[in-house]
């Protein structure tokens, strides 16, 4: 399990080989955050043991607002720091966060059009400012997400960009709410459970680890988020043992 402390939503931008939508910028809560850069460099290396087959991850939670979003972005950042081709879609196309920072645009083209005919894949990529990280938007809420998620073209548009990325994180909607996450989960290599430390009870993450369970996709992990390691004595004596200049009060 990986515990993480509260952190700002981030804010949004891609450079490929290949024709794109165009560019958005893209700035993660972590920018300059040693322990959480250091946390999240822990969470990718965990993925990385977890196979060479593990490429396409959906990472759900309870309820909303439980910082899945944001986990997700940090992850595909730290996937791509450290070289790994990655690509992160936003497939919350009920209440998306990810679409709240980018520029709303109506001329914007997301998964729910390219899943709708609406679009082709080249207008619904997008480059970040940062090298090796691509992300797809949710594009225009539509009203059957259930149906766009677990159709053929869903499956296609996985499939072809598999065969271009290192991995593909794909940020969807809170399981303890809507089936989304079930759908995706059943065509991806692995799911991440996000949980709030102190706001989500057993039952609840009990109910959401059944339905993936249910949809045949292997649990990866849990990541803890919104706690606050700076209250732990290990932290402190960590710090203070190399220097980071953390003082204990008395």
């Amino acid at each position: 399990m990986i515990h993480l402390k509260p952190e700002s939503s981030p804010e949004y931008s891609i450079l490929n080989d290949y024709q794109s939508a165009g560019k958005v910028n893209f700035l993660t809560g972590s920018s300059g955050d040693y322990l959480s850069n250091e946390t999240y460099k822990t969470l990718r290396t965990n993925l990385f043991f977890c196979g060479a087959d593990v490429k396409t991850v959906v990472i759900t939670s309870c309820n909303e607002n439980e910082g899945k979003s944001t986990v997700s972005s940090e992850l595909s950042k730290s996937l791509a720091d450290a070289g790994k081709r990655t690509l992160m879609i936003d497939a919350d196309m009920r209440k998306s966060m990810l679409l709240r920072g980018a520029i709303r645009n109506n001329k914007m083209f997301g998964l729910s059009e390219y899943l709708t005919g609406q679009a082709e894949f080249s207008q619904i990529l997008y480059n970040t400012q940062i090298p090796n990280f691509d992300i797809i938007f949710s594009g225009h809420f539509p009203p059957n997400p259930v149906e766009l998620l677990g159709s053929d073209r869903f499956k296609d548009l996985l499939a072809k960009t598999r065969g271009n990325y290192d991995y593909i994180i794909i940020d969807s909607p809170p399981l303890g709410s809507v089936i989304d996450s079930a759908v995706i989960a059943s065509v991806a290599d692995g799911a991440i459970m996000v949980l709030s430390a102190g706001k989500i009870h057993a039952s609840d993450a009990l109910d959401v680890k059944t339905q993936l369970t249910k949809s045949g996709c292997r649990i990866l992990g849990v990541v803890l988020n919104n706690t606050d390691p700076k209250n732990g004595k290990y932290y402190k004596k960590y710090c203070r043992s190399y220097g980071y200049g953390v003082k204990e009060k008395k």
